[in-house]
């Protein structure tokens, strides 16, 4: 079996996909306000430029750039997690592996990233986060779902409002 190895690219662009263990939690949503003090506090000690970023209730996806000379997204990561995980009532199930090595047991250990490579690749992923809440059935448009930078897309005209606002059936034809 082959290792996995993180790309890694000091002032990279990267999408990431986190996602909490139980997937049928809504914690993201449910503590949302803590969620965000978390980017926040982690931004102010270890900045990065947050591209486009969906919460959903048991997932989030976003697109960090990090600074010239920085590829530590993994201790950035490590510290939103963790000061989220300490913010909120335990109770959670855990394995005995997770109780062992006296973890909690809200969040997948690993996430999932990509290194953009250039600009369509930015636009697709910045697509796929905005219509997130879409494909999972929370809502039936994007502009709907208040946890989505799509937003701040429309704001600065980054975002045409007419796809933001138009209803999508997945898989199917548009309506």
């Amino acid at each position: 079996m082959t290792a996995y190895r993180r790309a890694k690219e000091a002032g990279g662009c990267y999408f990431f996909t986190v996602a909490l263990a139980e997937r049928r939690s809504a914690l993201l949503t449910v503590h949302i306000d803590h969620l965000r003090d978390c980017f926040r506090m982690v931004r102010q000690r270890h900045p990065f430029e947050m591209e486009a970023v969906v919460i959903l209730p048991d997932h989030l996806h976003c697109i960090w750039t990090l600074p010239e000379g920085d590829a530590d997204f993994g201790t950035r990561w490590s510290l939103i997690k963790s000061g989220f995980s300490r913010g909120i009532d335990g109770g959670e199930h855990r394995r005995e592996s997770r109780i062992k090595r006296g973890e909690r047991g809200i969040w997948q250990r690993r996430f999932w990233e990509h290194l953009i490579r250039d600009e369509n690749d930015f636009r697709n992923h910045v697509d796929y986060i905005h219509i997130n809440p879409v494909k999972h059935g929370h809502v039936r448009r994007a502009i709907d779902w208040p946890h989505s930078s799509i937003h701040r897309f429309l704001r600065d005209g980054r975002c045409d409002p007419g796809w933001a606002a138009e209803p999508f059936v997945l898989g199917m034809e548009r309506e």
